[in-house]
């Protein structure tokens, strides 16, 4: 679907600083939708996010791909794509109401661990020992974080959970995009999907928007935008195995927004899980790309 990076030290230092904005990007949205939670559903804010991005996001994919970028081969994998992107949104959005940024984000990051199994069990794919090790590591990692049984347990700690799942899920499923499609095709109908999917629902939800909370739903929109954007140029830039595991560092801006902005501190036992999970994740990264060496 595109063209492998050309491997020069000046594409792999784009592709590396890109890859750290763009996640900076990201964990600034995530910040800005839970402080929007107390206010609106999630499915409000992921309704009007998706709706003032689509203009952006079309735009940019005419910029990057031109015209062919608009056209899609198969619009039933897209819109399947659009009800997990919405479901996974949606599962996220609704933890910010109970959990704390850093331990949500940190959960979030068991979604390798998902990719692998789902791979594994479902799609025939090969999985050798070693892997199936970070497998168990992730999930006990997770484990760690949760602590299911103990005093400090929440249900609501399975949210960021299951979207690491429905997220692995959607991942898999740009197999199911026709082959001539480029990312850019991708995130075009990822975002106008999730839009068309959340205009029939939202009115159940709907509440009016305050005046000074308008910069903030532009806010999630530019920088959701902008984040997914420049990832995904990182990834065109320079090997995965080089960029893939700077998604970790939005674990470092989750700590530092929700301790700047709500005074949350996660405890030693989460940053203990976290460390686990994202050791997992990137043991899987590594690993994957040597199977494709």
């Amino acid at each position: 679907m595109q063209a492998a990076p050309s491997g020069t030290q000046g594409s792999y230092t784009g592709g590396i600083i890109l890859m750290s904005t763009g996640v900076a990007f990201l964990s600034a949205n995530d910040a800005v939708a839970k402080a929007l939670t107390s206010h609106y559903s999630p499915l409000q804010i992921l309704f009007l996010r998706n709706v003032i991005a689509l203009p952006f996001t079309v735009l940019i994919a005419l910029v990057m791909g031109g015209r062919p970028a608009l056209k899609t081969y198969r619009p039933m994998a897209h819109l399947l794509r659009g009800v997990l992107w919405v479901s996974a949104t949606m599962l996220f959005f609704t933890s910010f109401i109970y959990l704390g940024l850093a331990e949500a984000t940190a959960l979030i990051f068991v979604a390798p661990v998902f990719i692998t199994v789902i791979s594994a069990l479902f799609l025939g794919e090969k999985v050798h020992t070693r892997r199936w090790l970070a497998v168990l590591f992730g999930f006990i990692g997770v484990l760690v974080v949760i602590r299911p049984g103990g005093a400090t347990f929440q249900a609501a700690s399975l949210l960021p959970v299951a979207t690491a799942l429905v997220y692995a899920l959607l991942m898999l499923s740009a197999r199911w995009v026709d082959a001539r499609e480029t990312v850019w095709t991708l995130l075009v109908y990822l975002t106008g999907t999730a839009a068309l999917i959340s205009t029939f629902i939202v009115p159940l939800v709907w509440v009016p928007v305050r005046i000074e909370d308008f910069w903030l739903f532009a806010a999630i929109a530019v920088l959701g935008t902008g984040g997914m954007t420049m990832m995904t140029q990182a990834f065109r830039l320079a090997p995965a195995v080089i960029v893939a595991p700077l998604d970790y560092t939005g674990l470092i801006w989750a700590t530092l927004l929700g301790w700047l902005i709500w005074r949350e501190s996660p405890d030693a036992m989460t940053v203990f899980g976290a460390a686990i999970i994202i050791a997992s994740g990137v043991f899987t990264i590594f690993r994957q790309k040597g199977k494709a060496s």
